[in-house]
């Protein structure tokens, strides 16, 4: 008996002690969530330098360094409409240090165009906050005769097939506004899609290879002022203050173009709320900064933050509804 109750409190002894050494480690844990960021923090963006979504992180990069007390490297990961870097940045560690800044095409649009993609966003992101909303605007090559939507239309039915547009990519949000606009004025155009952010497809319509496209108006404003592109019409219901010349599709008679571009802040599945929480205080920090809020107004985007994670996370899901409607209504696929 001696010997079983002596084994007994041994065996207890061990159990006891593993558990003290496993509280240890979750109060270090714990105490280590309180310090984090302790190294720099990267921030996948999906698509080249020139687009709408590296622009805004740009635009934040240094107010959210100072929020955080650590540096923010941009990684631009770009191709196949910004799945290349959403998939790099899901397949990262979920600690905090890899953040992905989504937008409305890699989030809300491809799940519902490319069906193999291995990126589930509601399963492999946390949605952190929006950080910017960005109007689009249909602009065109000097070179290209007509001048406005309505002389536009006539080119395009006098010249079937003759006219190319330029896109971001084959299922960006501006590739779906000029479907929804062919589909409406019954236009025969050819698509040219571009690797990577509208840096590169601005690039090709200021030189004249291409001769018109819908494109967030953070890439083409000082274009437009500089009078290097013409531009026809933005997309929101309203002018946008930026451009107060420039009228909307809306008024000019088409009700199926308006809407709007937004940029965002994910963390990876599994990241501990207490950094997904440090990580929202620190975008309401930064876009309180006059300064970046200026730049991104002078150049056609809408500063905005979700108050809480949860309510950008349902807004994620209306925009997941909407433009899952679009894409089966244009019977846009792959090409």
């Amino acid at each position: 008996m001696t010997r079983i109750a002596t084994s007994g409190w041994r065996v207890r002894g061990v159990l006891l002690g593993m558990l003290a050494i496993a509280g240890a480690a979750e109060l270090r844990a714990a105490e280590d969530l309180t310090k984090y960021p302790t190294r720099p923090i990267r921030v996948i963006a999906p698509f080249a330098p020139g687009g709408a979504s590296d622009f805004a992180i740009r635009l934040l990069q240094n107010s959210l360094t100072q929020s955080l007390g650590q540096q923010i490297i941009i990684d631009n990961r770009t191709g196949a409409a910004g799945n290349i870097g959403m998939e790099a940045a899901a397949r990262s560690t979920n600690d905090g240090y890899t953040l992905f800044f989504g937008n409305v095409g890699t989030i809300s649009i491809n799940p519902h165009f490319y069906p193999d993609l291995s990126v589930a966003p509601e399963r492999d992101f946390i949605p952190i906050s929006i950080a910017a909303e960005t109007p689009g605007i249909l602009v065109a090559s000097t070179k290209f005769p007509p001048n406005n939507v309505k002389e536009m239309v006539e080119y395009v039915k006098a010249n079937p097939g003759k006219v190319n547009y330029a896109s971001a990519g084959i299922s960006t949000l501006n590739r779906l506004e000029m479907e929804v606009f062919r589909k409406t004025t019954g236009l025969d155009m050819t698509h040219v899609p571009y690797r990577g952010g509208a840096g590169p497809a601005v690039g090709d319509l200021l030189a004249g290879h291409v001769q018109v496209m819908f494109v967030t108006i953070s890439s083409a404003s000082e274009h437009v002022k500089s009078g290097a592109l013409k531009a026809y019409a933005v997309t929101t219901k309203e002018r946008v203050p930026s451009l107060p010349n420039v009228p909307t599709m809306l008024e000019q008679g088409y009700p199926d173009n308006v809407s709007t571009s937004w940029q965002g802040l994910f963390a990876l599945a599994g990241t501990p709320q207490p950094i997904v929480d440090k990580l929202h205080a620190a975008v309401m920090q930064a876009m309180t900064d006059a300064n970046a809020r200026k730049l991104m107004m002078d150049n056609g985007m809408l500063p905005t933050v979700s108050k809480t994670p949860d309510e950008f996370k349902a807004y994620l899901a209306a925009e997941s509804e909407k433009w899952k409607r679009v894409v089966k209504d244009v019977g846009t696929k792959p090409n």
